[in-house]
């Protein structure tokens, strides 16, 4: 019986009454046995499968809930649970109602914006307005942080750009007007629109459970209310809130016991993960953060106690290296260590000097696998293949045809989905329609007008997208090797073969040589040979590795979605972990190495300049600290000889006892 394994205070959240509950599970404490145990209970109590609904912050942990309850119910029972991500969740859900729908993911919503932004003008004003990328970065954080219109959020925060307001609210508009034709929703639609047709159609669940409730923001928030569950079990650790940059609002779960009048508050207090040492270290730094619910950490594990150390470097570089060397004679085996960094940068040193040292190791936190340009292309030509309705994955394969921008890209596609008479393959290979009108019917601009002064090569190509306005020999060059790879896939079904033809397809070669180039030009403009070199053998790794995903699939569209709502969670191969603070969130490691705790790295003096706070901070390092369960080591060097920059120590480190304040010199 799932219910045995509990203990006591386990036991009493997970079979607590109907209602409205929160629980506190502090690091360590078992919080996914404790929900674990919730879902078995209300089965065991007669719940109906159907009636729970289980959200948590990644799929992956959805899913291995699910399989710890099919250790105790028959998976006929545990698969009627719906379950997944808050996106997920609700993407199935609008898929239901509406096939069309499609996801696109930030990067291609962001070319599409831009797009509609290059048709306004901001040069008649004094002062410089937002960029396109900047602006959709505000609006995809309103989206998730407040429930007043827009302009109101906007302007409270910047007053002085009241004169473009009217500006940004017409993009805007335009923006999500284009998205409604296309049908395409972003991730914060996938919740908006959820949150529409609830108000409209009955979707019920007795219980839902929410995991990481910490790190929900103002968006989830209002869509848990709209679903108006009977019961709400939520599950979380103001502790470990450190989202707040990506909208996760902190007073979900601080304001839970006042915001529901009848609300019951569970702590789970007793870590099974670290040692009394490390616990006594974390509860030191985080008691300087106010105390939402009170708590103090207790060992529940009967480890041997080793003591944090503290390690101290003359010099950044000599940091990394000693760690490295420190790494490479222990006998913890690799996929049992982590490092953990609050800046990108400092992942660099360490995974150089691993490398030196023939250590494997695997980054996550920094850029994404998936959020790399070159992968990001290979998904676009697919995604087009696949649905030749992707006008978002158009515009971004054609950015790097040679003086093609958002607006004349559209343009291109308007033009062959006319020439294809709806079908944009059929435009691109075989157009039916045999010549351009003199104007897009779809926009008031002239592009379509053909140039009496093309150049003789145009006139050998019978294609009539030659005749466009803006086509000239380098696009229509780059619009051949995509016609070319279209032309040769045609028949083909498995995604590995079509992956394959298309890194070896001139088109891929053009962008990995166009990368290549940007990535080792120096500053006078020289290409460094070395640089290019090692480029070119990074981006077709990267394209490989692609290659060798699609292996596991016999349907374009599965891939493709995998790829979609799974890129964040798939990991890949062996070796030290090397991870930022809020990638480490959740995992748990024998031998953990905490880097560059000097003041203006951790804490991050920047990124507080920008609206973050101390306290989000200091739960940074306490989620760092507690990801150790044995040994807890703490570094930071004086010196940084590149910069010729010195360096005080953390301020953790004398609220964890680790330093003196009288050995240093803290004033400026």
């Amino acid at each position: 019986m799932a219910l045995n394994t509990l203990n006591a205070e386990q036991l009493k959240a997970a079979t607590a009454s109907l209602g409205h509950n929160l629980v506190i599970a502090s690091a360590g404490t078992g919080k996914t046995s404790t929900i674990v145990g919730r879902i078995a209970h209300l089965l065991y109590s007669g719940l109906d499968p159907k009636q729970i609904l289980l959200l948590t912050f990644t799929n992956k942990a959805a899913g291995e809930m699910l399989a710890r309850l099919e250790r105790y119910f028959p998976k006929e029972i545990v698969s009627q649970i719906e379950s997944g991500t808050f996106h997920a969740v609700c993407y199935r859900w609008l898929k239901a109602r509406d096939s069309k729908v499609a996801l696109k993911q930030p990067s291609e919503l962001k070319t599409l914006f831009k797009s509609i932004y290059e048709e306004f003008a901001f040069s008649d004003y004094e002062l410089q307005a937002f960029s396109a990328l900047y602006l959709y970065e505000l609006y995809s954080l309103y989206q998730n942080a407040s429930i007043d219109t827009f302009d109101k959020w906007f302007l409270s925060s910047y007053p002085d750009h009241e004169c473009f307001v009217d500006k940004y609210l017409l993009i805007i508009e335009k923006f999500e007007e284009e998205k409604r034709e296309y049908g395409f929703v972003s991730f914060n639609d996938l919740l908006l629109n959820t949150i529409e047709f609830l108000n409209t159609e009955n979707i019920y669940f007795e219980e839902i459970l929410v995991d990481e409730y910490q790190d929900t923001n103002t968006l989830q928030g209002v869509l848990i209310d709209a679903m108006r569950p009977k019961s709400l079990f939520c599950v979380g650790d103001y502790d470990q809130s450190i989202y707040a940059f990506n909208g996760a609002n902190i007073e979900n779960i601080s304001t839970f016991t006042t915001r529901y009048k009848d609300a019951s508050l569970f702590s789970l207090i007793t870590n099974y993960r670290s040692t009394a040492s490390i616990l006594e270290l974390a509860n030191r730094v985080i008691e300087h953060n106010p105390r939402i619910y009170p708590k103090q950490l207790k060992v529940g594990c009967d480890k041997q106690d080793v003591p944090p150390r503290l390690m101290i470097y003359n010099e950044l570089f000599e940091q990394y290296h000693a760690i490295s060397h420190a790494i490479w004679s222990s006998h913890v085996p690799h996929n049992d260590v982590a490092v953990i960094f609050r800046n990108n940068s400092s992942a660099d040193g360490v995974e150089a000097t691993l490398r030196e040292l023939g250590i494997p190791c695997k980054r996550k936190g920094g850029t994404s696998f998936f959020d790399t340009k070159e992968v990001k292309f290979l998904l676009d030509v697919l995604s087009l293949y696949s649905n030749p309705k992707d006008m978002m994955a158009f515009l971004h394969i054609f950015e790097y045809a040679k003086g093609v921008g958002p607006a004349v890209a559209k343009e291109f596609f308007l033009s062959l989905v006319y020439l294809g008479e709806g079908n944009l393959i059929k435009g691109i290979l075989d157009p039916s329609i045999k010549e351009l009108p003199k104007k897009n019917p779809m926009t008031t601009n002239s592009l379509f007008e053909g140039d009496d002064s093309l150049t003789k090569d145009f006139k050998k190509s019978n294609h009539p997208l030659y005749s466009h306005q803006k086509a000239d020999s380098d696009n229509m060059k780059f619009f051949e090797y995509i016609k070319e790879y279209y032309s040769q896939i045609q028949k083909e079904k498995s995604p590995s073969k079509i992956i394959a033809k298309l890194i070896k397809s001139p088109l891929y070669e053009s962008i990995v040589e166009l990368l290549s180039l940007q990535r080792s030009r120096l500053k006078n403009g020289e290409i460094e040979e070395n640089r290019y070199t090692g480029a070119r053998e990074r981006i077709l790794q990267k394209a490989m590795l692609l290659y060798e995903l699609s292996k596991n699939y016999k349907e374009i569209d599965r891939f493709l979605n995998a790829m979609i709502l799974g890129a964040g969670e798939l990991s890949q191969g062996d070796g030290v972990n090397l991870l930022t603070v809020h990638a480490s969130k959740g995992l748990e490691f024998m031998d953990v190495y905490v880097v560059d705790l000097m003041d203006g790295r951790f804490p991050n003096t920047k990124l507080m300049s920008r609206g973050g706070e101390i306290e989000e901070e200091r739960r940074l390092f306490y989620v760092a600290v507690t990801r150790a369960k044995e040994k807890l080591n703490l570094s930071f060097a004086t010196y940084d000889k590149v910069k010729k920059t010195e360096f005080k120590p953390s301020q953790f480190l004398f609220e964890a006892k680790m330093l003196k304040e009288s050995d240093y010199s803290l004033g400026a």
